[in-house]
This record gives structure tokens, sequence and C-alpha cells, in this order.
């Protein structure tokens, strides 16, 4: 299969829930995220996102601008990252890097006071971390205890 030309970040809607549901995350995957159908619930301050390849869902983040941002940065003008999945079936063509390039200007669109936005990795997922350098990212030197171990704190200013 070709990768798809347009890659676009919307929020998440009923028609993207069916696909959602039946993303496709191997065990090795699932120790570091959630898989989109455990995100359903969102609370006030939380913005599923999903990255759409030519208008079908691929893959699924959240933003939060709630008060757990404060766990990560004390920037009052920060959004948390969280939850990153590609559906399994779609991975290795690029949708992750692609979706994360277009997340500065999905947030300087949607969220026009945003000029940082942090996320936790988990030091053992080198695929993660690779990724999030590869658009920007930068270790913050801020490390944390995850679930399953030691997170790094990284950052993109926008």
């Amino acid at each position: 299969m070709q990768k798809a030309e347009h890659i676009q970040l919307d929020f998440r809607s009923a028609e993207h829930l069916p696909i959602l549901k039946e993303f496709e995350l191997p065990d090795d995957q699932v120790q570091f995220t959630a898989h989109p159908k455990e995100a359903l619930n969102v609370v006030e301050g939380q913005h599923p996102i999903v990255i759409l390849a030519d208008g079908h869902p691929v893959g699924f983040f959240i933003l939060h601008v709630t008060e757990r941002v404060k766990e990560y940065t004390s920037n009052p003008y920060a959004m948390l990252l969280t939850t990153l999945s590609i559906d399994h079936r779609q991975q290795r063509k690029g949708y992750a890097r692609r979706g994360m390039l277009a997340l500065s200007s999905f947030i300087r669109s949607q969220f026009p006071t945003c000029n940082e936005v942090v996320l936790a990795v988990n030091h053992k997922n080198v695929p993660a971390q690779q990724l999030y350098e590869r658009v920007g990212f930068q270790d913050t030197g801020r490390r944390r205890m995850g679930p399953i171990g030691e997170q790094w704190v990284m950052n993109i200013t926008l």
C-alpha cells in the first residue's frame, strides 16, 4: 500500500470511534501507551486527537490542559501529550512522524495560547524517543517514575 499523501490532525468525533476501537497494538507497545478504546471517556481539559491519512484514522493521542500538566512543567501555557499510538496495521508508513510534524501548526490554530508541548516517554521505549527527537522534542533532563519505570520528560517549544 502506498503512503497516504494527506496527513491531518483533527478532534476525535463519533465517526472515528468504530475504527479507533479496532486499532491493533502489539503487547510490546501496549505497555507504553493506552489503546484508543481505553481513552473514550475524557474529562474536561482532555482533547482526543486523531491522525488521519487521507481522511482515515491511523493514529490517536490526547492533548491535556488539565492540572496534570503541572507534573511536567511550570509553564501555564503548556499542553501535555499522552497515549500516542498508531494502528499496528498502519505502522512503518511514517504516520507517527508526519502526525507529530503537523502538531505545531494544529496547536497554533486550535490552541493559540499554547507555547509548549510536554510529554513523558519510558526510558525503554527507544522507538518513541527517536520519533520525538526527529520531530523536534528535546529531553528536558527531568525524570519521573511511571507505571513501568523511569520516564524522560521531553518538550517542544511552539
